[in-house]
């Protein structure tokens, strides 16, 4: 599957369009746009792929409560948690919940729509189809093609700004379940959601049939 290199025609979602629950919002994610309006250009990508973390879990950043590292978390549902990991990489997370409750969605998954050759120049990769899948397949790579920072943390994604969450740009796909990727603590769980069959999710195979 190759991208799409024209412009998509979407609108920002309005807060209200979003589930006041973080599973099922994990779960409406998949197919939606997410967009980063740079000074000069606009990158945007379809979502494929989320996780979700809930109260009572351990391997949520909200386990333990409320510090001034994961306060986006407990924003109300719709805002950006950017957070740096292993030295190296910046992942992207939304609140998922009520004011005060501390949930979020990692994106995990992201096929590029617009944009796409500033995406390479972020990833420092090259423009044939191999490096187009691996290009934002993968919280880190997704973060990195989409530059996504600290400076974009607490960001209301349903307000005017520069990073926002926008309509689908085409029909979504199957929408397939399965366990959590990548972590220790809770991985069982059933919290995974992906578009079935796109090249752009993570992970092995033999969780996204």
């Amino acid at each position: 599957m190759t991208p799409a290199r024209r412009k998509v025609r979407i609108r920002r979602l309005r807060r209200s369009e979003l589930p006041i629950e973080t599973v099922k919002l994990a779960r409406f994610l998949i197919g939606k746009t997410l967009v980063h309006d740079l000074p000069h250009v606009r990158l945007s990508g379809r979502i494929v792929e989320t996780e979700a973390y809930i109260v009572g879990d351990a391997a949520s950043h909200a386990f333990r409560g409320l510090t001034a590292r994961n306060r986006s978390l407990f924003q109300e549902r719709g805002h950006a948690y950017v957070y740096f990991i292993y030295g190296n990489h910046y992942m992207l997370n939304i609140s998922g919940q009520r004011e005060g409750i501390g949930e979020g969605i990692l994106l995990r998954g992201l096929e590029p729509l617009d944009g796409i050759e500033w995406m390479q120049r972020h990833r420092h990769t090259k423009s044939h189809t191999k490096s187009l899948t691996e290009l934002s397949r993968g919280p880190g790579r997704l973060a990195a093609a989409m530059r996504i920072t600290r400076s974009l943390d607490g960001l209301d994604l349903c307000a005017k700004g520069p990073l926002w969450l926008g309509t689908a740009a085409r029909p979504t796909g199957e929408i397939g379940v399965s366990v959590r990727i990548g972590i220790t603590r809770e991985a069982h769980r059933l919290l995974r959601f992906y578009e079935r069959g796109n090249p752009f999710v993570s992970g092995p195979k033999s969780l996204s049939v």
